[in-house]
């Protein structure tokens, strides 16, 4: 690949990072900025895990990292500290995980699920022990049982939402060609 194509691809992934950031700045906007419905449908996690699958673990990890942050200090939604930043590493490890699992499996459909499905818990562990390290720090409690409920009980909506729209939107767009290995 000569240099001149290989620096319109990163150019490209550069643009689409920035719209996957600007998407999870904005889809919040649909649960109402409301802490609890986000945290049920999960609406930063989707374009995080979209970028990491079309993008690559860079892409994926520097979106995940970005979006919640940037999203704090703008809109003010999550507050900054302690939440967004936890949200940084959570989502992170999304975008870095579902990135570089998919680009070490074979390239078939089913292999998109696992990319997601290792992904998604992976992400929720990075979630649990970031929670674990920096909540203390802001003089909140973490146990066991709030991991429990914020990765998987409250989460179901979200998590349903991931595993039908992230595959969907994927090989819908693999089908038409719009997206290329």
């Amino acid at each position: 690949m000569n240099k001149e194509l290989k620096n319109r691809l990163e150019i490209r992934k550069m643009i689409l990072a920035s719209f996957f950031i600007a998407l999870g700045i904005v889809l919040p906007f649909l649960t109402g900025n409301v802490a609890f419905l986000g945290a049920r449908f999960l609406p930063m996690h989707l374009p995080v895990l979209f970028a990491g699958i079309i993008l690559g673990w860079k892409y994926g990890l520097l979106v995940g990292i970005i979006t919640p942050l940037l999203r704090a200090v703008t809109v003010g939604m999550p507050p900054l500290f302690p939440i967004a930043t936890v949200m940084a590493f959570e989502l992170a490890a999304y975008g870095f995980l579902i990135g570089f699992i998919y680009h070490l499996l074979p390239k078939k459909m089913i292999f998109v699920f696992v990319s997601l499905i290792l992904a998604m818990i992976g992400g929720r562990i990075v979630w649990g022990l970031a929670a674990f390290l920096i909540y203390p720090l802001a003089g909140m409690n973490f146990t066991f049982e709030l991991f429990l409920a914020g990765a998987f009980i409250n989460a179901v909506p979200g998590i349903i939402l991931q595993l039908v729209l992230i595959p969907a939107l994927f090989i819908g767009l693999k089908k038409a060609d719009i997206i290329k290995e």
